[in-house]
């Protein structure tokens, strides 16, 4: 990846550094980051293409017992990444998971929007415990058993994704879960 602060990628390491309060170079080789295809002015590719961020965050959540997340925006793609999420835990006859996604920003209002009856209702449904929170976020964060994800969110969906084993950024994202977790209120399918 390029340290051109105008990608993506450059930026979403650059906030989670800075989050943990720990040099970008100390977190190469703890940290893996993709990011979707980004153009210059002049046409030219300034990164590797990753052609359905949703899908790699199913991929990295994985087999993850417990997820929890804050997530800004909710789109179809990633509404049918949880759904599958959750309908694969189901289908090898295990428990299923402990998934809770905190609704902020533009996520927050679709709950609460004209489509909102339905979203609402195919949560429950898929046995995900959703919160919504009135607040902002400026980024998905989730951590999915050790496993911290970070995803950059823009108006086309996720920008940028960015996961890591290592301590500081799963203690940075388990704190920043918690704290939306803790004042955000349940969701129904009422």
């Amino acid at each position: 990846m390029t340290d051109d602060t105008r990608s993506p990628a450059a930026a979403l390491r650059s906030l989670v550094a800075s989050a943990v309060d720990a040099d970008l170079a100390a977190l190469d080789g703890q940290t893996e980051v993709v990011e979707r295809a980004n153009e210059t002015a002049s046409g030219d590719a300034v990164a590797p293409v990753d052609a359905d961020l949703t899908e790699r965050l199913a991929e990295v959540v994985g087999d993850a017992e417990a997820v929890v997340a804050v997530v800004p925006r909710l789109d179809a793609g990633l509404a049918r990444r949880l759904s599958g999420v959750v309908e694969a835990a189901d289908g090898d006859g295990d428990a299923p998971r402990d998934l809770r996604v905190v609704f902020t920003d533009a996520a927050s209002d679709r709950l609460s929007g004209p489509a909102g009856p339905v979203v609402r209702r195919l949560l429950v449904e898929r046995g995900i415990e959703a919160y919504r929170h009135d607040g902002e976020s400026p980024v998905t964060v989730a951590l999915a058993d050790d496993r911290a994800v970070v995803g950059l969110v823009d108006g086309d969906g996720i920008a940028a994704l960015l996961w890591s084993d290592a301590p500081a950024v799963r203690e940075w994202a388990a704190a920043t879960c918690g704290r939306y977790l803790d004042a955000a209120e349940p969701v129904g399918d009422d």
